[in-house]
């Protein structure tokens, strides 16, 4: 599939800056090797002179050249004549990016409905997408990894010829570490504390990260998305579950055991409502896409449509005046507002964004809605934003999980 493919282009993000990854200042990485931190910020940039490069990172020049010569020499960065800045004499000025063409990965999403994955090269451009629809039968490990091999051949076969791929992120609802790489429990499937890092990778023949689906739309949000110039952030999805993504100091927080951020499984009413984690009450029992189905036979005098269909003509009723359908939305609403206050009293973070495919259902987040939020709140919240994005953000966000990932081992 060519990169005109106006496939491809869907994917990207109008008004993106160029580049992808964190836009860090000099000082929040200044840990990290120097060698890391020059590829790291050649990729953010898009493309950067040497002379800005040593400016931004707040190292000398003699320190940039060594450095720079070397991945130049391994092919993992290159030279570009920056033709805007041409002078009335002599070549035009050379500027330094990344060897996109070196190699590619690839980020794969699992979910109870269709299973999405996307090639992207180092510079963190789609090369190549794939869709494959989830069995309903699938809830053991090894149909799970058969589904996701012959998803992962349908994505090579798309981009054809190529590059290698050097590395692979997976993500899916449930509790997940992503430092250990096991699953310790998804509402998909029936088994627990499975070690899935180790069992794709050796499925797929290629190192494979793991982690929870919020954390991989929070991913996207940081490398390609509103959250790539902010050192703190939250985002909250809707989808078949409520997630909760948190930046701090330009990189996703995950708890001590990688288990934090459950925004969903908080309790928002005492022995409320069932949710598919077993327990009551949960927030996203009143608000996630399997709590508005739920509802829906009111508003739709039983006659509900396919699945996967449900919460579209749910929408288009509510659109069209049906009171029912409204209130569903509006009483979902409320509880997204009460979720929201919580995540500004206990991490009062610089953004909230309210992200993902589900954002088109705008009656979620509606003026009355937000409106509500400050009531709800010890101090004035942050500015929320909103970023609906297509299917395959968690794709995106899972081959910015892989880059991450790979960039050490790239470089060492």
């Amino acid at each position: 599939m060519s990169l005109d493919d106006p496939r491809i282009n869907a994917i990207r993000t109008d008004g993106d800056p160029p580049g992808c990854g964190p836009l860090r200042s000099a000082r929040p990485s200044s840990s990290l090797p120097l060698r890391q931190r020059i590829y790291e910020k050649v990729r953010s940039a898009g493309r950067i002179s040497r002379a800005a490069l040593a400016k931004d990172l707040e190292v000398s020049p003699g320190s940039v050249t060594p450095v720079v010569s070397d991945l130049l020499a391994t092919e993992l960065l290159c030279e570009l004549e920056d033709v805007g800045q041409t002078g009335a004499r002599g070549r035009p000025p050379v500027t330094l990016a990344v060897r996109a063409d070196r190699a590619l990965v690839a980020g794969l999403k699992v979910s109870d409905h269709e299973y999405s994955a996307l090639l992207v090269d180092l510079a963190g451009q789609p090369v190549a997408r794939a869709t494959l629809p989830r069995a309903a039968e699938s809830r053991s490990v090894p149909r799970l990894l058969d589904d996701v091999a012959e998803l992962y051949a349908r994505l090579l076969a798309t981009a054809g010829d190529g590059p290698p791929v050097l590395g692979a992120g997976l993500g899916m609802p449930g509790m997940l570490d992503h430092a250990s790489g096991r699953m310790r429990w998804s509402p998909i499937m029936a088994e627990r504390d499975v070690d899935l890092a180790v069992c794709v990778s050796e499925r797929l023949g290629i190192e494979t990260s793991v982690d929870n689906d919020a954390n991989l739309l929070t991913m996207a949000e940081l490398w390609f998305g509103k959250g790539r110039a902010l050192s703190d952030f939250a985002v909250v999805t809707i989808e078949y579950g409520v997630g909760l993504g948190l930046v701090v100091d330009h990189a996703p927080y995950r708890g001590a055991h990688g288990h934090g951020m459950e925004l969903g499984h908080t309790k928002v009413q005492l022995d409320g409502a069932l949710c598919r984690c077993g327990q009551r009450g949960c927030l996203e029992a009143y608000v996630a896409d399997f709590a508005l189905v739920r509802e829906a036979a009111v508003a739709l005098n039983g006659e509900i449509p396919p699945r996967g269909e449900v919460l579209e003509a749910l929408f288009a009723q509510a659109k069209d005046g049906n009171a029912a359908a409204r209130a569903i939305f509006d009483r979902a609403g409320r509880y997204l507002a009460l979720g929201l206050a919580n995540v500004a009293n206990l991490f009062d973070p610089n953004r909230i964004i309210l992200s993902g495919s589900r954002m088109r259902y705008d009656f979620l987040y509606a003026e009355e809605m937000l409106a509500e939020v400050p009531g709800l709140t010890l101090n004035d919240p942050p500015p929320i934003e909103v970023n609906a994005w297509d299917d395959f953000v968690w794709a995106r966000g899972a081959a910015a999980l892989a880059l991450s990932d790979l960039t050490p081992r790239l470089l060492a």
